[in-house]
């Protein structure tokens, strides 16, 4: 039986912090990660195109909110947490604890952690604005230089800093 998930294709594209792949079929996106190199081509269907198109213009400013369709497979709790992550506004963050609370129950604070470190869809699903409850970035898998450099493009663009704090 066939699934939205059959037959997904690849395609990258730049970004001021890397390359990003993206993974779709031709009706969801699976998958969105950083990379330094890769070895895919340019967006092939019209779905990577949208997301290209629509990544850019988070790059440009001009971006807050992505509307396309997603799917990650993972547990219930993961897909909980995941959908915790798209109601984080842009240029704002949270801490684990905050989102813990959030599902409910503080003792899942390692849980919630976990499920936003497996998350696949790296910025339309935002865990970039998930942080430590002192304040400090941890875990990134795009590398916590990205994750400095997203929250601070975002913080810029919604006017909460200056550009100078970009560079």
């Amino acid at each position: 039986m066939a699934t939205e998930l059959d037959n997904p294709t690849t395609c990258a594209i730049p970004s001021p912090i890397g390359y990003l792949e993206i993974t779709s079929t031709d009706f969801v996106i699976s998958r969105i990660h950083f990379t330094d190199e890769t070895s895919f081509g340019p967006p092939a269907s019209s779905l990577q195109m949208q997301a290209a198109a629509q990544l850019s213009e988070y790059f440009e400013g001009r971006r807050q909110i992505f509307d396309l369709p997603i799917q990650q497979q993972g547990s219930a709790f993961q897909q909980k947490v995941w959908q915790q992550l798209l109601l984080i506004p842009f240029g704002k963050t949270v801490s684990y604890m905050q989102m813990a609370r959030w599902l409910g129950d503080a003792k899942t604070i390692r849980a919630a952690a976990s499920a936003n470190g497996k998350n696949d869809i790296a910025i339309v699903v935002p865990c970039h604005r998930v942080i430590g409850s002192d304040g400090s970035l941890t875990g990134y898998a795009g590398g916590l230089y990205r994750k400095q450099w997203l929250l601070q493009h975002e913080r810029f663009v919604s006017g909460k800093t200056t550009q100078a704090s970009l560079f």
